[in-house]
């Protein structure tokens, strides 16, 4: 009979025990900050379903804290009926305060529906080191943008912030398509409500120009629109000279799409979404990986919704996004 010392025998148990722990997706607790959107149903139902996809497994929404804005009408009406169903369908603890909320918790969900108060409600979450995912808009203004990604970079806290567009299996396909070539340009299009409390293109817009930076990338120089009551036309000029358009739609027939133009061929598509993709993008972030958007195309993105704004203001002047940004870097470092 061979025999084998104790030590040898522990060794390979601890190997083997390692290589098991290591196959294992790691188990995280995800807490939420703000109940007043249907994306924190529709997040919570696809992390805490009965039987969750492989992505999945581990992760649970474990607690939340409702929020809301009383003077915008779509966060206050409902979050109610949202803190509900999180507390009676999915089991979610609901608490009284972030403070109580993040020793819960290692990971967050920030989803107050309105941009303003999310500086303010994301200083506790980096100051405690807990990975997050800010829903859009990252913030009520590009200073409050800026600001954010100052404070996540200067206490090293992984931060980043999308539109589920960015991450549509068709808007992939159409920036992966080999049949366009380079993309030279696009024009993107999709509902654009307004709110008196954001920047026009801050509340809905966001959703076309994510698409219309997934597509061109970041290095817009500089802004104009146009602004009807029915629609918006918002064309940037790019380092490389390339142009590209959002089209936002407030009358008529409403959808979300693009028209791609590249150097071998035009395409165009319609766009289909679902939540997942994004979970999926946020899922792999909290575990450790890059954030899949950085900090610098999200705050030039910010940058080229708020000199839209500006050109507005100046009837449709032509505005440089490096003009923007330093003022809005100055206000940043007042907050």
């Amino acid at each position: 009979m061979i025999r084998f010392p104790l030590l040898v025998i522990l060794a390979t148990l601890m190997v083997g025990l390692g290589a098991i722990s290591a196959a294992e997706p790691k188990s995280l607790r995800v807490g939420i900050i703000g109940l007043d959107t249907s994306h924190v149903v529709a997040f919570t139902g696809i992390l805490n379903a009965p039987k969750p996809k492989p992505e999945f497994a581990g992760v649970r929404v474990v607690a939340a804290f409702p929020g809301g804005s009383p003077d915008v009408e779509s966060s206050h009406t409902r979050v109610a009926g949202f803190t509900m169903d999180l507390k009676e369908k999915y089991g979610v603890e609901i608490v009284g305060s972030i403070d109580e909320l993040l020793p819960k918790v290692d990971v967050v969900l920030l989803e107050s529906v309105d941009g303003r108060p999310h500086l303010e409600q994301v200083k506790p979450v980096i100051k405690a080191g807990k990975p997050v995912f800010i829903d859009k808009p990252v913030a009520g203004t590009l200073a409050d943008a800026i600001r954010i990604y100052d404070l996540a970079k200067e206490k090293n806290v992984p931060v980043f912030s999308s539109s589920s567009l960015r991450f549509a299996a068709d808007v992939q396909a159409m920036k992966n398509n080999a049949k366009l070539g380079g993309i030279l340009g696009c024009m993107t299009y999709g509902p654009c409500s307004l709110e008196p409390h954001h920047p026009d293109l801050f509340w809905y817009g966001i959703h076309g120009v994510e698409t219309l930076y997934t597509l061109m990338g970041p290095g817009c120089e500089s802004v104009s629109r146009v602004q009807t009551k029915d629609a918006e036309i918002v064309t940037g000029t790019w380092k490389d000279g390339r142009v590209a358009t959002f089209r936002g739609i407030r009358a008529g027939k409403s959808d979300y799409g693009m028209v791609v133009f590249g150097s071998k061929a035009i395409e165009s598509q319609t766009i289909k979404h679902s939540y997942e993709p994004l979970v999926v993008e946020i899922i792999k972030f909290f575990r450790g990986g890059p954030a899949p958007v950085s900090a610098e195309e999200t705050v030039e993105l910010f940058a080229f919704m708020e000199a839209a704004d500006e050109s507005k203001r100046k009837g449709g002047a032509i505005v440089k996004i490096a003009d923007v940004m330093e003022r809005s870097r100055a206000k940043a470092a007042e907050r």
